[in-house]
C-alpha cells in the first residue's frame, strides 16, 4: 500500500486540508512583507548637504542654494557635494555677513558634505538611510543596498539549515523554531542602536524567515491528493500577493522605519499559537517509522473530513507496511541529491532555474524608480498585477503543464525587461506598462517554481531538495540589490543582467521532466524510474498511479 491510497481513505481534499491551508496562510503573508520591506525601510528621500545660514524667505532660498550647490547634468542640485566657495549668481545679493562670492575663473571646486544632510521628510519621516549617525547616502549608499544583500544571505543560510533539519526532526517542530526566532530577531532589529547591530539582526531574521519558505509548501502538499495540488498551491500563493498589497498599505500608514518593522514582525505571536492546530506531515512520520503518531493524524483527518474509515485500512499492520516502504534507511543528505543520474539532473537544473527566478524577481521588485508614480502607488500596482498572473498560472499548469509554464513565464519576464531597454525615457507610460508586465511574469515564475520543485523531489528528500534550490535562489536574490549599483557604470546594465539571467533560466526549465499527471514521488527509486528528463512521463515506467490533474 502507498501513502496516496491512505489519503484516498481519509480524504485527500476536504475541511482538514482547507483548515491546514488557512492556518499556514500567515507565514505566506508575512514573507513578502519582510522580503520587500527595503522598498520602504531603506528608501532614500531627496536630500542635500546641510548648510547652516539658509534664508527663511523661500523666494530667496532657491537662489541661495544654487550659489552653494553644484548642478547635476539633468539640472537638479547635487545631493552629495557643495561648493567650497559660494558662487556668484546674476542679480544676486544674497550673501551673508562676512561672505563673498568665490572666484569665477576656472572650474569651481567642490567637496562632500561635511555637516551631514538635510532630508525631504514629506514622504518618509524616517528610514535607515536617514537615521541619525547612519546617513546611508552618497558615499555610503552601497551600505544601504547591502542591507538587502545581508538579509538574503541570511535567507540563503536558513534555507540550507531548515531544509536539512526539517527532514530530520519534522516540519511542525521547525516551523515553531522559525516563528519564535523571527519574532525575537525582528524585535531586536527594530531596537537597533547602530548600523552594525541592524545588519546582524536583520541577517539573522532572514535566516529564521527561511523556515517559512522551506516548510510551508511541502507541509501543505503532503496532505493533499494529486488532483488538488495545483489549486491548493495557487491558492496558497495568493496569500503572498495579499502580503505585498498589505505592505503597500502598512508602508503608507506607518512612515517611521522602526514602527514599520514592528508592525510586520508582531503577527508572528499569533502564528506561534496557531501551531497548536497545524498537523505534522503523516507522510513524513511514516518515512521515519513513527507509525503511532501518523495513525493519530490520519484518524483526525478522516474525522474532520467526515470519512468513515475501516479497521483494516488504518490498522497497525497496514500502516507498518506503508512505513516499511517509506522508511529512510539513512538520514537525508545534500549529497543524496547528486548520487543518482535523474536526481542529479533535476537538482542542477532547479538550481539554475531558482537563481534566475529570484534574481529577476527581486531585481524588479526592489526598484520602483522611473515609473512616474510614488513608491506607494508603484508597490500597490506591482502587487495588484500578481493576481492575474496567478490566475494565468492556475490555468497554464493544468493545461500546458508545469515545465512549459515555468519556461514561458521566465521568457515573458526576459522579453519585458528587454523591451524596457528599447523604449526611450520620454515614453513613460510604455516603460511603466513593461515594468508591470515584467513583474507579473516574474511572479508567475515564482509561483510555478514552488509547485514544480515540490513535485520533482521525492518525499524522503523533498525538504532537502527545496532547501538546496532555495539556497541558490536566495543567492540570486542577495545579488540583485547589488547589481542595481551597476547603473553607475551603464544605466541599462542592471536591466540587461536581470533579463539575460531570466532567459537562461527559461532555457534550463525546459530540461526538467513534466509532473502534471504524476503522483508525488516517495523514494529516490521513484524518481529514477521516470522517463528521460525533458519529455513527458511514460506511464509504463511509472510505479505510481497516473491520474488526471
Amino acid at each position: 500500500m502507498k501513502f496516496e491510497e491512505l489519503l484516498d481513505e481519509v480524504g485527500g481534499f476536504g475541511p482538514f486540508q482547507l483548515r491546514n491551508v488557512a492556518l499556514l496562510a500567515l507565514p505566506r503573508v508575512l514573507l513578502p512583507m519582510h522580503f520587500l520591506l527595503p522598498i520602504f525601510l531603506a528608501a532614500v528621500p531627496a536630500h542635500r548637504c546641510a548648510l547652516p545660514g539658509a534664508p527663511a524667505n523661500f523666494s530667496h532660498r532657491d537662489a541661495w542654494l544654487e550659489a552653494r550647490l553644484p548642478q547635476e547634468p539633468d539640472g537638479t542640485l547635487s545631493s552629495c557635494l557643495y561648493f567650497t566657495h559660494s558662487q556668484a549668481l546674476p542679480n544676486s545679493t544674497l550673501w551673508g555677513a562676512g561672505q563673498s562670492p568665490g572666484p569665477l575663473e576656472g572650474e569651481p571646486s567642490t567637496m562632500p558634505c561635511p555637516q551631514g544632510w538635510e532630508y525631504d521628510r514629506s514622504e518618509f519621516s524616517s528610514t535607515i538611510a536617514t537615521e541619525s549617525q547612519w546617513d546611508l547616502v552618497c558615499e555610503q549608499k552601497g551600505l544601504n543596498k547591502a542591507t538587502s544583500t545581508f538579509f538574503f544571505a541570511g535567507v540563503l543560510v536558513g534555507a540550507v539549515a531548515f531544509g536539512y533539519l526539517s527532514d530530520r526532526f519534522g516540519r511542525r517542530r521547525l516551523l515553531l523554531v522559525a516563528y519564535v526566532s523571527s519574532l525575537m530577531l525582528g524585535l531586536a532589529s527594530a531596537a537597533s542602536v547602530s548600523y552594525i547591530m541592524f545588519v546582524i539582526t536583520r541577517t539573522l531574521t532572514g535566516t529564521a524567515l527561511a523556515g517559512f519558505t522551506i516548510i510551508v509548501m511541502p507541509l501543505e502538499l503532503e496532505w493533499l491528493d494529486v488532483g488538488h495540488r495545483t489549486v491548493a498551491g495557487v491558492l496558497s500563493s495568493t496569500f503572498w500577493t495579499g502580503g505585498t498589497m498589505l505592505l503597500a498599505l502598512v508602508g503608507y500608514l506607518i512612515r517611521d522605519w522602526r514602527w514599520l518593522l514592528l508592525a510586520v514582525t508582531l503577527p508572528c505571536a499569533p502564528g506561534i499559537l496557531s501551531l497548536w492546530w497545524v498537523p505534522e506531515s503523516a507522510r513524513w512520520l511514516l518515512t521515519q517509522g513513527r507509525v503511532e503518531e501518523a495513525h493519530g493524524y490520519l484518524l483526525r483527518c478522516a474525522r474532520i473530513n467526515g470519512r468513515p474509515v475501516g479497521e483494516d485500512s488504518l490498522s497497525w499492520e497496514a500502516l507498518s507496511k506503508v512505513a516499511t516502504n517509506e522508511r529512510v534507511v539513512r538520514r537525508p543528505s545534500y549529497l543524496d541529491l547528486f548520487r543518482t543520474p535523474r536526481l542529479r539532473h533535476i537538482s542542477l537544473c532547479c538550481m539554475v532555474m531558482w537563481f534566475g527566478v529570484n534574481f529577476s524577481y527581486y531585481g524588479q521588485s526592489l526598484d520602483l524608480s522611473g515609473l512616474g508614480l510614488n513608491v506607494y502607488q508603484a508597490q500597490l500596482l506591482f502587487a495588484a498585477v500578481e493576481v492575474p498572473s496567478k490566475l494565468l498560472v492556475y490555468v497554464s499548469v493544468r493545461h500546458a503543464g508545469r515545465r512549459l509554464t515555468q519556461a514561458g513565464s521566465l521568457l515573458g519576464a526576459a522579453l519585458a525587461l528587454g523591451g524596457r531597454l528599447l523604449v526611450t525615457s520620454e515614453k513613460g507610460s510604455w516603460r511603466t506598462a513593461l515594468a508591470v508586465m515584467g513583474k507579473g511574469f516574474s511572479e508567475a515564475a515564482f509561483t510555478t517554481a514552488y509547485l514544480f520543485t515540490s513535485e520533482l523531489y521525492p518525499t524522503v528528500l523533498r525538504q532537502t531538495g527545496m532547501g538546496l534550490t532555495a539556497l541558490v535562489g536566495r543567492l540570486g536574490g542577495s545579488l540583485a540589490p547589488l547589481v542595481a549599483l551597476l547603473d553607475g557604470v551603464w544605466l541599462s546594465l542592471p536591466t540587461l543582467a536581470y533579463g539575460g539571467i531570466a532567459l537562461l533560466s527559461a532555457c534550463t526549465a525546459l530540461l526538467l521532466p513534466e509532473t502534471r499527471k504524476a503522483q508525488l514521488p516517495e523514494t529516490i527509486q521513484d524518481v529514477e524510474r521516470r522517463c528521460v528528463p525533458g519529455t513527458m512521463l511514460q506511464e509504463e515506467e511509472m510505479p505510481m498511479k497516473q491520474v488526471q490533474n
